[in-house]
């Protein structure tokens, strides 16, 4: 991935400037593992493949070095040459992210875990759509925040923030759908329940997912809009951006 318009200053120490690099093309290299593992998970559970859940299982050990690994980089880093200001958000903003990508790795591989348990038991297809529909839009917002990350697109970050209320959206409707089908058949209610984890799990990939967001948006802005509804999101996107229109919508 394409990194442009690294959001630190130009420094005397040409190492530091490397420091700086390094720790974010780290960031997004395991970002880049993780998206991989949300799309493999998703594709285990609805093709049945055992064999691809396990593989991606697999990776959750190294995602989990990485984050130790990338966290330990941060804190050595601000021990060592004290940063301020945009220096020091960056180093912050990465260590957080780091965290919420590990946070998707282990969703995943609890999707490939319900993925191997549906297939061993030769469940129907219920729920299946509803994974399918949900599973793509978590998966492009993991891909789109990346790529803001990569490109320092605050705007783009938005985009990702806000489709979390669509993903939540969803959720609650295949929720209400694979209750009243459990209700119906008692007989469905264990395989079913692997389907309800599974989609919990997605939708709390795209909590992470705007998690990033906010991220990227302290990172740029220097403004912390953890915990923050959409309106103040994009006040501060706007801001940052020198007054620049965004595109309309819902923004409770």
């Amino acid at each position: 991935m394409e990194l442009e318009n690294a959001n630190y200053s130009t420094h005397i120490s040409q190492q530091f400037n490397e420091e700086l690099e390094k720790i974010r093309t780290q960031m997004l290299t395991m970002g880049g593992i993780v998206e991989r593992q949300v799309t493999d998970a998703v594709e285990a559970l609805l093709n049945g493949d055992v064999e691809l859940a396990e593989q991606s299982r697999r990776i959750d050990q190294q995602t989990n070095a990485m984050e130790l690994m990338i966290d330990e980089q941060c804190t050595t880093t601000i021990a060592r040459r004290q940063p301020a200001a945009s220096d020091l958000r960056l180093i912050v903003s990465i260590s957080r992210a780091v965290s919420d990508l590990e946070r998707i790795g282990d969703e995943a591989t609890r999707i490939c875990k319900m993925a191997i348990e549906l297939a061993d038991s030769g469940a129907n297809q219920r729920g299946f759509q509803e994974v399918r529909h949900i599973g793509n839009l978590v998966r492009d917002m993991v891909k789109d925040i990346l790529t803001a990350f990569a490109r320092n697109d605050l705007e783009m970050a938005y985009r990702v923030a806000k489709q979390d209320k669509s993903v939540d959206q969803e959720y609650r409707t295949a929720m209400r759908s694979l209750v009243t089908y459990m209700m119906e058949d008692a007989r469905a209610i264990s395989n079913v329940l692997n389907v309800i984890w599974a989609l919990r799990s997605l939708e709390r990939i795209g909590d992470h997912a705007r998690n990033l967001s906010e991220h990227l948006i302290y990172q740029v802005s220097g403004t912390d809009v953890r915990h923050q509804s959409l309106k103040k999101l994009k006040q501060a996107v706007r801001e940052e951006s020198d007054g620049t229109a965004m595109s309309d919508g819902d923004e409770e």
